[in-house]
């Protein structure tokens, strides 16, 4: 018998961390934080109604597999989105983390075989046209995690 404890085999599907979601008030003010700071520039802005968001994607770097990882600006467009939420409850700072998948239904499959629980049937349009689902934050070590597949 080993010392060595069990390690779980690494799921496959995910190919990177696609961007760390942070919730603030001020988007325009966040965007020139980020930029006056660490030099970071928004690579793209819009506007999701659905999720009831203005938001801005800033770019890190690139990634081996031609993606990129970016730091997502989000201000509630409204009192009664998810992010608005948060900001009541928690003020701003870290909202998610989202990995990078080929196959984003593939992979929320597999990750809820694996007993956590995910928070959309099927899945929906995120950032620039990509498909996304969110894991319950519960059964991730209470981080709320999105997995993403881009639109190319």
């Amino acid at each position: 018998m080993s010392n060595t404890p069990d390690r779980a085999v690494p799921f496959s599907g995910l190919t990177r961390l696609d961007h760390v979601g942070i919730a603030c008030r001020d988007l325009d003010a966040s965007i020139e934080f980020y930029r006056s700071t660490y030099g970071f520039e928004v690579e793209h802005e819009e506007v999701n109604e659905e999720q009831g968001v203005r938001e801005a994607m800033l770019r890190i770097n690139g990634t081996d597999d031609g993606g990129a990882t970016c730091l997502q600006l989000l201000e509630p467009t409204r009192p009664d989105s998810p992010v608005a939420k948060f900001l009541d409850r928690n003020g701003e700072g870290v909202h998610h983390i989202a990995f990078g998948t080929s196959d984003v239904a593939a992979s929320a499959e597999g990750i809820g075989e694996r007993g956590v629980r995910v928070l959309d049937e099927r899945p929906r349009r995120g950032t620039a046209g990509s498909r996304i689902v969110f894991l319950h934050p519960k059964d991730c070590g209470g981080v709320l995690t999105e997995l993403v597949q881009g639109a190319g």
